[in-house]
């Protein structure tokens, strides 16, 4: 499975132009404008999976640097900024990872 059998590919391009520019992403708008917020609980728990590049059932800050490559390769990485901002937001018991309940509760809240 990959994540154009849940989410848009035209989506996804647009998410990631919207965010071009160093210091530009923001989680929440990005998962709207993928259109993952509207998406089933399954559905975003799948996405995370995809999005676990190395299997180990969590997201971690090493990771989240290449999030936007994961949706299209070649997209920019995100910065130091950005990472933690993104890592702060979500990691709801600040273990330093991101969980696939935390990262369903942060999409879909």
């Amino acid at each position: 499975m990959s994540l154009t059998d849940i989410l848009s590919a035209e989506a996804i391009e647009n998410a990631i132009k919207d965010c071009e520019a160093p210091d530009s992403f923001t989680y929440k708008k990005f998962f709207q404008l993928i259109g993952l917020t509207k998406k089933s609980p399954e559905e975003v728990r799948e996405v995370f999976r995809l999005l676990d590049d190395n299997n180990s059932g969590f997201i971690e800050e090493s990771e989240l640097k290449y999030f936007l490559q994961r949706f299209i390769p070649g997209a920019r990485t995100l910065t130091v900024t950005e990472t933690k901002n993104f890592m702060s937001g979500s990691d709801g018991n600040s273990d330093g990872k991101i969980g696939a309940d935390e990262f369903q509760s942060m999409v879909l809240s």
